[in-house]
């Protein structure tokens, strides 16, 4: 059985963000999944995504890796569809990507207390 330590987990943990945010950048490219490359990338990047979660939720604890998960994969998502993609940065989004990250960062807080 594989054993990670804090700082393992936390890069792990990062990996499985990027490839999360990669399945749902591949969701938009794929058009409605009439595409077939974007289309498949979906389920590969997600399922090895989810894979390396599993992992890391021994080491850091279910609440602090889906909260870290899936916040920082909001926020570049939404970074992603304002740069790449072209989406309005309103106000009310950046200021919601502001507390997301306000949230992510008091779950990483909370960790390093328990851990």
């Amino acid at each position: 059985m594989l054993t990670l330590t804090v700082s393992q987990a936390w890069a792990v943990l990062s990996v499985a963000i990027l490839l999360e945010v990669a399945g749902t950048t591949s969701m938009r490219l794929s058009e409605g999944f009439t595409r077939l490359l974007p289309s498949v990338l979906i389920f590969v990047f997600y399922a090895a995504s989810f894979g390396l979660n599993t992992l890391v939720v021994r080491v850091l604890g279910l609440s602090v890796v889906y909260g870290v998960w899936s916040g920082v994969g909001t926020v570049l998502t939404a970074l992603i569809g304002v740069y790449c993609f072209k989406e309005p940065a309103t106000a009310v989004k950046l200021v919601s990507i502001g507390l997301i990250v306000l949230g992510v960062m008091g779950l990483h807080s909370a960790s390093r207390v328990s851990a």
